[in-house]
């Protein structure tokens, strides 16, 4: 607690208060605040990221990336148990700021939660609840912590920390992953990668400050863990599936092409136009999506995405081709087998342009394992037109 004196913001203590990941989807990067806490006891937790459900067009909003939250502040003592009881730990670091940084940090924040100033414009990466946060008490501290955490880098990138972050629930972190384009992939600094809460806990952990007196003192004066968890960590890196990628696609790639060849036998005949027809919708569809969010939103992370490429919009035009496979007389036209060739070198294209400048993405789990299937299709629909003999003709 800051010593007694009539010094403006002497009477006040400035903690970051980190909460580790939750079990909910939106709790899975974890949460952090800013507690404001005076000489009585009295204190406030100053909290960002806050969004409702409820609010007028989120989903549609959320769907075109204008994102509409908010801040928000509350009692420490009715909040922290919410956390708490959901299983997740609880860090406070009390920070060395000067009396005049603390009463300048209060201030703005009593300012940010007026029912005029609360909402801003969300983004995942640049603007959520921890960037929010650090940026405040960047503000306060006259840019120390972007000084010192704007250089160094352990390589990570924007992907890497969604894939880690999100492994516990492999369906969601794989559907993020393929709506990720190049943006995601660029090496990120401290003061980006603070964009998780835990990062910026860490790297705080490292700046020094300027006293009253002019000495250098940690900023982090003291930490504390307020709450253990009950739920598992996430993983210290990103899972690398790309060899059981590229296994799994040239496997099923094999598979594809062995069905064709037995495509005569009822059973093969069902199997492989059963499968390409609901791949071709999935792939048609997706890219449809990622299109979508690239030309028609505002979420800058999914632009330029190279898996469109993979996830190809055409592969649609090809759905009425395998639902023709059905039928034991199947002859795919010239232009369905063309259309198969051209989007099996579109996927080979992801792969080769990454020698290529402007061709930067880690999609490589996605190119090892659709490109063997999309090659397996069009051969598909060669060796259809060797193992049907046209009606009436006979076998010797």
């Amino acid at each position: 607690m800051a010593p007694a004196t009539d010094e403006p913001g002497a009477n006040l203590s400035v903690s970051l208060i980190t909460f580790g990941p939750g079990e909910e989807v939106w709790e899975r990067f974890g949460h952090n605040a800013i507690e404001i806490r005076d000489r009585s006891g009295d204190a406030r937790l100053y909290n960002y990221g806050i969004f409702d459900f409820s609010q007028k067009n989120f989903f549609l909003n959320f769907a075109r990336g204008l994102m509409t939250y908010r801040a928000a502040a509350g009692d420490p003592a009715d909040e922290l148990p919410v956390y708490v009881a959901e299983g997740r730990w609880i860090v406070r670091q009390e920070l060395n700021l000067t009396p005049a940084q603390r009463e300048k940090l209060a201030g703005f924040l009593a300012w940010n939660v007026r029912e005029e100033n609360a909402q801003y414009r969300y983004d995942y990466f640049r603007a959520n609840c921890s960037t929010r946060v650090r940026d405040a008490l960047d503000a306060a501290l006259g840019g120390a912590i972007r000084a010192q955490t704007i250089a160094p880098s352990r390589g990570f990138t924007y992907r890497m920390d969604a894939d880690r972050l999100m492994r516990p629930d492999p369906a969601i972190m794989l559907a993020i992953d393929a709506g990720l384009g190049p943006y995601a992939d660029r090496r990120l600094s401290y003061w980006d990668e603070s964009f998780v809460p835990t990062e910026l806990m860490r790297h705080l952990r490292e700046i020094t400050v300027r006293d009253e007196a002019g000495n250098e003192v940690p900023l982090v004066a003291n930490e504390t863990l307020v709450a253990a968890a009950r739920i598992p960590e996430p993983p210290e890196y990103a899972s690398n599936w790309r060899w059981a990628a590229l296994a799994i696609g040239i496997a099923s790639a094999l598979i594809l092409v062995g069905l064709a060849r037995l495509r005569t036998r009822t059973w093969a005949r069902v199997t492989l136009a059963s499968i390409a027809s609901v791949s071709s919708f999935m792939f048609g569809i997706a890219g449809l999506v990622l299109a979508g969010l690239w030309l028609l939103t505002d979420h800058v992370s999914a632009w330029r995405n190279e898996n469109l490429l993979l996830f190809n919009p055409l592969c649609l035009l090809l759905l009425p081709t395998w639902l023709g496979a059905f039928r034991r007389s199947w002859r795919p036209s010239r232009f369905a087998k063309n259309l198969a060739l051209a989007i099996a070198l579109c996927a080979a294209f992801a792969w080769v342009a990454k020698i290529l400048p402007g061709f930067e993405q880690d999609n490589w789990f996605w190119i090892a394992l659709l490109m063997p299937l999309h090659f397996a299709f069009a051969l598909a629909t060669t060796t259809a037109l060797n193992h049907v003999r046209p009606a009436g003709i006979q076998a010797r």
